[in-house]
């Protein structure tokens, strides 16, 4: 059982700082793809758009609907996912994933700002607002790139 110490932690001015200053926080016009998650069990919210130009994303928005925790972990998204391609962004989410569940390594850079999450382990019930914004932003490239071969 968590203390209100514990979760004190949690919260870091780190965490704070990031959930504060999300890049890309605006939707955008004509996305090749749109991919919205929401966690059930808290209620958080992530919708993505992007675009794709040569197999990596080109344009990118988002709107985020979530805790500290979930915004911290949208930030470190959106910092990280102009240029990338499906492959990046599958392997971050993955790692993001096992970082969370399985006591993993950080994701690889570009995506290490996750690091800042690693205390969140122990806090199972907030591991599903923290994927909402990779786990969208992976679905709606699969999404754009289907559809850009079609």
């Amino acid at each position: 059982m968590s203390t209100d110490t514990d979760l004190i932690k949690l919260y870091s001015g780190q965490i704070l700082a990031l959930a504060s200053d999300i890049p890309h926080l605006t939707r955008l016009d004509t996305p090749m793809a749109t991919v919205r998650k929401r966690s059930p069990l808290c209620g958080s919210s992530v919708t993505v758009d992007l675009s794709v130009e040569d197999g990596r994303i080109s344009a990118f928005g988002q709107d985020v609907k979530a805790c500290a925790l979930g915004q911290a972990a949208a930030a470190v998204t959106g910092g990280a996912v102009l240029g990338r391609n499906l492959e990046e962004i599958e392997n971050a989410r993955d790692a993001l994933r096992a970082m969370l569940k399985d006591n993993g390594p950080v994701p690889a850079a570009p995506f290490d700002g996750f690091q800042v999450l690693e205390p969140a382990r122990d806090y199972k019930n907030r591991h599903a607002s923290i994927l909402l914004s990779i786990e969208a932003t992976a679905e709606a490239m699969a999404q754009a790139l289907q559809s850009d071969c079609a």
